[in-house]
């Protein structure tokens, strides 16, 4: 089960600001604010900072609420006085957030405790999410980048059942490699594009595209047979079977600001368009290695054009112009994952990322 990607803010970020790190709160926001389903963390913080990324810097953790950590729909935030500083926090709980707590005394003399037919174990809705989900599902636990040795001699296909060549959802396969039973769980792959550096030619990885996921049934030797439990698209012999990677996967995060001096530029979109708007998904030439982690927000500058000099007939490059805001979601060794959140100009690929505070 894919897992909710939680609006969650650690206890280290229950700190006081410091002077260098001053806020600016937008014109005309209000005292407080009940949350609706559908609200996302980025919506809550552009709606209170002129500086949305700079959340962790606002959030109070209030003690009075359980679970301060987390933002439910029908919560109210509001604006309060900290030590001097004005900071945005949970109010008032609201009722779909409510758990049942369980005592010692409740039980009976051989433990069991009896619940009443009204009684909620969990909320009836789940934490609003860092940013909409329905835009990124597919790449939280779907695509990966890979180096190319770890997709090459990864386990494949070798037929389906009753010599079926087209594979599908309910339809049984038979892989050969190194499998582990302790790992029902897998997930089948077609190599996509391979990605280098625009600038330095450097081979970042090839995208896995992925086709479906699949349990292990049986395994005799180095032959496993499975069951395509969900598949996106056909699934063909020589296809490549992985372990599935969601238990691995990083599922809470909060708007911030990226490492100082760290940028990169999109190399792809999701969508494969030739113009990025909002709410697309852009593949960018930074990642783990630079520091890059879920939940950081980069600018997006658009590229200024190379025009011809009417007068001395030389061609000059046009400035880059801010074009809008996006949130690494997933990252990799050398790429990651990234939502456009807000998008001023059309954008495109080679388009730069930067430190939105610049």
């Amino acid at each position: 089960m894919r897992k909710i990607i939680a609006a969650l803010l650690g206890c280290c970020f229950a700190i006081g600001l410091s002077g260098a790190d001053e806020l600016t709160l937008n014109d005309d926001v209000p005292d407080q604010y009940v949350v609706v389903k559908g609200d996302t963390l980025w919506d809550i913080s552009d709606m209170f900072l002129a500086d949305p990324w700079k959340w962790q810097d606002i959030w109070y953790l209030n003690p009075q609420v359980e679970d301060p950590h987390l933002i439910y729909p029908g919560d109210v935030i509001g604006l309060v006085m900290i030590d001097g500083e004005r900071r945005l926090t949970t109010i008032m709980r609201s009722d779909s957030a409510n758990t049942l707590k369980i005592y010692s005394d409740q039980a009976d003399a051989n433990g069991v405790v009896k619940l009443r037919p009204t009684a909620r174990i969990t909320p009836i809705f789940g934490a609003i999410p860092a940013i909409p989900r329905e835009h990124v599902d597919g790449f939280l636990s779907g695509n990966r980048i890979l180096a190319s040795a770890e997709l090459k001699s990864a386990p494949y296909i070798i037929s389906g059942m009753e010599g079926r060549l087209l594979l599908g959802a309910g339809d049984q396969v038979y892989a050969r490699g190194e499998f582990n039973v302790d790992l029902p769980a897998y997930q089948i792959y077609r190599m996509g594009k391979i990605y280098r550096d625009p600038y330095t030619k450097e081979r970042l990885g090839y995208e896995a595209i992925e086709l479906g996921t699949a349990r292990l049934d049986n395994l005799q030797g180095e032959i496993a047979t499975f069951e395509l439990e969900r598949s996106s698209q056909q699934v063909a012999i020589e296809d490549r079977i992985l372990p599935s990677d969601e238990a691995q996967l990083e599922t809470v995060f909060y708007p911030s600001e990226p490492p100082q001096g760290v940028g990169g530029v999109i190399v792809d979109s999701g969508r494969g368009a030739s113009f990025i708007g909002q709410y697309d998904v852009v593949l960018l030439n930074v990642g783990e290695r630079e520091g890059v982690a879920a939940g950081m927000i980069f600018r997006i500058n658009r590229r200024g054009d190379r025009v011809r000099d009417p007068i001395n007939k030389d061609r000059i490059q046009l400035p880059e112009e801010e074009a809008g805001l996006l949130m690494v979601f997933r990252t990799f060794e050398k790429m990651s994952y990234g939502l456009v959140l807000d998008a001023k100009l059309p954008m495109r690929v080679g388009d730069p990322i930067v430190n939105p505070g610049f």
